[in-house]
């Protein structure tokens, strides 16, 4: 794509909305009357609430944009709003399902049922030289980074299939978030030190029941507080970081997407080029504490099945855009 293109006028503009941006309409519309069914117990509802209408007042101005300058550029941007905002939507998720009781005690059990251990208790232990606490890290902070990476590929290189591939990302990131919202699960960095490691060992899994109303610290993230990536996923952790959003693993399930998107480019380079990184990723989930192994499990086999929702849900009632 030259830069020009980027800028030539569409003979045919959408006139509507994309197909994503309904997506976070729905959503944004679904999790509205749900908060309305539970308001009294909810601790921000006005601000909430008000950034809802924030959302729609942003998604309607990036509409206006792109109707007065109808090309490729404005497309861009009008995904690129909507992903940025999914930085918001995600400790949301927290506001809306700390009202429902923890579910950790069960996962950590089943976990235990398992691997006869939790995995992501010993995993850290077992490898605890920098280089491995290095790469860890490296494989969680390029989650955002293979996004943008996979996103833009399609744009530049594979642009017939662009919307399409926005499609299916920004709709199984908020798939996910529906989950959330149902199932709260803290994960291993809250729930742990909740317990007590030595608890936890000896595989006692209580229920906190309503332990996560209040924010809560996690454990340190395991590595070398030195390191470059540690201290990146250190920082993110202290900027976005909630109590939510450990089952399934959205971090493997978007990234499995993603790899899934890569490889329907028929360019095998880009797509190994992005396998260490995955590899790398799902794998720190676990060290990090971020999730239980069976979160791991689950984010793969809810990334095939949103993936196939929405790439055929594209296919057959959306088509073009």
């Amino acid at each position: 794509m030259r830069i020009r293109d980027l800028f030539i006028l569409e003979k045919k503009p959408k006139k509507g909305l994309f197909a994503v941006e309904w997506v976070v309409i729905a959503y944004l519309v679904f999790t509205t009357l749900y908060m309305l069914f539970t308001y009294v117990k909810l601790q921000n509802p006005e601000s909430m609430l008000w950034w809802r209408f924030r959302v729609i007042a942003i998604t309607g101005a990036m509409w206006l944009i792109y109707r007065m300058i109808p090309c490729r550029l404005m497309r861009l941007l009008r995904i690129a709003v909507q992903m940025m905002l999914l930085s918001w939507w995600y400790p949301d998720t927290y506001e809306l399902n700390r009202i429902l009781p923890n579910l950790d005690h069960f996962f950590a059990a089943k976990e235990q049922l398992l691997f006869g251990c939790q995995p992501s208790l010993l995993f850290s232990q077992h490898f605890p030289s920098v280089i491995v606490s290095e790469l860890m890290n490296l494989g969680y902070t390029s989650y955002f980074p293979l996004i943008l990476v996979v996103t833009m590929f399609f744009f530049l290189f594979r642009y017939e299939q662009f919307m399409r591939a926005s499609f299916i990302i920004l709709g199984s990131f908020f798939a996910y978030y529906v989950v959330f919202i149902f199932l709260p699960v803290a994960g291993p960095q809250y729930y742990y030190p909740a317990v007590g490691l030595d608890q936890i060992a000896q595989g006692i899994f209580p229920n906190l029941h309503d332990y996560f109303y209040q924010l809560r610290e996690p454990l340190a993230t395991p590595g070398d507080p030195d390191g470059v990536f540690y201290q990146m996923v250190v920082d993110a952790h202290r900027a976005g970081e909630r109590p939510t959003a450990a089952f399934p693993s959205s971090h493997v399930g978007i990234s499995t997407i993603l790899m899934f998107l890569a490889w329907q480019t028929r360019n095998r380079r880009f797509f190994w080029l992005l396998m260490p990184f995955y590899v790398l990723l799902c794998l720190s989930t676990v060290y990090i504490y971020a999730h239980y192994a069976i979160d791991v499990l689950a984010g793969w086999l809810s990334a095939v099945l949103f993936f196939l929702l929405f790439h055929f849900g594209y296919k057959y009632f959306i088509g073009k855009e």
